[in-house]
Order: C-alpha cells, then structure tokens, then sequence
C-alpha cells in the first residue's frame, strides 16, 4: 500500500499558527512561514524552529512548491473593533501580495481567513475585491463563517473561511457537512452559569456570551487588547489569565510565552491570542483538504447583483451562488465555561468596573435582571479590600 504524501502549507501572516497548529495536527506539514510582528516571530520560532521564517509578505519573491497556502491576512482595517478604513487599509490591503504570489505559483489549495464583519463593511467592498481577484486568477471559491463554539470551545466567536482552488471544487472542504444552527439565548440560564462580557463596552454594544465568553480580540474600544470579564454565579466578576486565553483559543496554556520574552509586554500576548485562529477549527479545515468529502446542495441560489454577502457562498468562475450553510459544520460538546477555565481570575479593577457602570448609565441597552446590581456590588468589594489591604 502507498503511504498517503503529507500535503505542504506556506503560512502567510502566521501570526502565532492558529491555522497551521490545526494542519499540524491534521497531518499537515509547513514549510514555510512569513510574519513581521516581533512577538509573534518569537513564538513561531521557539515552537516551530526548523521551519523556515520570513519576516515580511512585501519582499517575498516567490512562495515554495506548496500544495496550501494558508493567510490570514490583517483584520485591522476590517473589523468593528479595528480602524474600519476597508480593505484598501494599510494592514488589511497586504492581501494583495498574497494574490500576487499565488499568480506566480500552482498550490492546490488557497485559504483565507478574516472577520465576518468585512461581509457588511463599505457595502461588501472587501469581498468583492477577494472575490474578483480570484476569479481574475482563474480559481473556483467558496466560503463560510465558522464559528468557534462548534468545535468544543467556550468563545462565541466567528470567522469567515474562504476556500479556492484552480482545479479542485472547493465546496467538498467547506460544504460537506452542517450541524445546523444552534439555538442562542441572551438571557441567563440559572444561577449556576457564568456569563461573559466586555467591561470597554457598556453604551453600543456588551459582547454578552451565555456561558461563554465573547470573541477575544487582539484590540478594543480603548485601543489596546483587553480581555474580556466574567461574571460568576457567585457575584465574582473577573478577568481570565492569558493561560486560559490561549486555551480558549485551542493552545496549550503558556503557547504565546515567548512573545513576552521578546517584547517584555503582557498586552502583546493578549493582541497575538486575540487575532489568531482558532486550532480546532483549523484542524478541521485540515482534515477536510486532505480528505474532502461530498458536496450536497442545500438550495443554493444565485446571489442577486445588488444582494449584501451571505454568511455563505461560492462560485464556479461563471456566477456566485448563495449557500445555505450555518456556522456549525460539526457540533462538539462545549465545556461549561466555570469548568474550562483552569487558573485564578483577577478581579476586575475599581477603575474599570466604574467606568462600565458609568457607561451603562447613559445607554439605552438593556441588561440582565440582576446583572448591573452584580457589577455595582463587586465594585463595592474590591474598593472595600482595597481600603483594607
């Protein structure tokens, strides 16, 4: 018998590997790495030191005899906690050397990963020059937001996977199966569930995440990553470890540690685990281009000229067509968040917790029953021992 050959990956904006730690684990190999950030390269090389690093996408010539190549290009300029400039940003337009590397090159595969939010920005401008460059470069695409809860993590969070290949049909990765939708709740169960928000929000928006937490972000309305807060059934509201950040992400704890060795900052850790990739999803991304499966129409639709992009698509290189996917190819069981989370807390701050409530007094959301009195109680505590102490 053959032995099945290793399919080849070249990372692009690897960032800390979220996307190639879940092909490693797929059975995946990468040769190839290219990222400019310090504390990320720090990583790359302490957990993978015998694959080759390239510092930066714009001086790279040409791409190794690959069979993926994988990007998850710059979110910056294209999510709602970032700058929102589109996909011509300064951060977010790099993926124009990725299409100008792949013209140069014949991988099998091409993934591209980002935020679902540059569905909506600008009208959809961003995906329709993805899309159209695509297209311009003869490949067959599709692609789907994903979201992380499906594959056993306590983190609401989704992200646009898209899949293109010249010669494979690349709904038979992204298609071949769906859960179906889950069933969401804003409320709070019982009283023996923890609750998830963000503490920089309060006026627009709250990230609120029923046993969960919300997407962790590599930055926030205050302009630096922050990590999100929890609220306990006991009154506790506190702030994950970066430990459990990165396992929350699907890395072992301590993953991003030689960041901070490089870069001497706390925040640089929380920036990387917040813009990476989530490995499981990763891993099964992997496992479907090494094995695609059956692509089954689920009514499929031709997108109308003047239609907003879907949570799903494709095209064979003629039209664009709707598909009715939800963001649960596969449904894991989610780990109760009080039981996931492995390492103390910290309380979050006077500081903080004021100027949330500070926040919420001139909104017009509407919170959970007791939910407010939790947060102005803890306040009251943690100034209390701080009087104290």
């Amino acid at each position: 018998m053959i032995a099945r050959r290793e399919l080849t990956v070249a990372g692009l904006f690897a960032g800390i590997a979220g996307l190639e730690r879940g092909f490693h684990q797929a059975g995946l190999a990468t040769v190839l790495f290219c990222e400019i950030d310090p504390g990320a390269c720090a990583v790359l090389r302490a957990r993978y030191p015998s694959v080759p690093l390239e510092p930066d996408v714009r001086q790279l010539r040409r791409l190794p005899d690959v069979d993926i190549v994988a990007a998850g290009f710059p979110c910056q300029d294209l999510s709602q906690a970032g700058k929102t400039k589109g996909i011509r940003g300064k951060s977010s337009g790099l993926v124009s050397h990725v299409f100008r590397l792949v013209e140069r090159s014949s991988p099998r595969w091409l993934v591209l990963e980002n935020v679902p939010f540059m569905l909506a920005l600008q009208g959809g401008r961003a995906m329709r020059y993805l899309t159209q460059s695509l297209q311009d470069l003869g490949f067959r695409w599709a692609y789907r937001v994903v979201e992380t809860r499906a594959f056993g993590l306590p983190q609401r969070r989704q992200r646009v996977i898209l899949v293109a290949s010249r010669e494979e049909d690349p709904r038979t990765v992204l298609f071949a199966e769906d859960a179906g939708a889950a069933r969401e709740s804003r409320q709070r169960p019982n009283g023996d569930v923890a609750c998830g928000f963000y503490w920089t929000e309060g006026i627009r928006g709250l990230g609120w995440g029923v046993d969960c937490v919300p997407t962790l972000k590599g930055g926030s309305t205050i302009g630096i990553p922050s990590p999100p807060a929890i609220w306990f059934p006991d009154g506790l509201i506190g702030t994950p470890e970066i430990r459990d950040a990165e396992r929350l992400q699907g890395f072992p704890a301590g993953w991003t540690a030689p960041a901070q060795e490089r870069v001497g900052a706390r925040n640089a850790r929380w920036k990387l685990v917040g813009n990476a990739v989530s490995v499981p999803v990763a891993r099964w991304l992997g496992r479907r281009l090494v094995r695609p499966g059956e692509y089954r129409s689920r009514g499929a639709s031709p997108l109308r000229p003047s239609g907003t992009w879907p949570d799903a698509a494709w095209s064979d290189g003629r039209a664009i067509f709707v598909e009715h996917a939800s963001s649960w190819p596969v449904r894991r069981t989610v780990t109760p968040l009080r039981e996931f989370l492995r390492y103390p807390l910290r309380p979050l701050s006077v500081r903080a917790t004021s100027g949330f409530l500070d926040r919420t007094s001139k909104s017009t959301l509407r919170f959970e029953p007791g939910f407010l009195d939790a947060v102005r109680a803890h306040c009251h505590r943690v100034a209390e021992a701080s009087v104290n102490s």
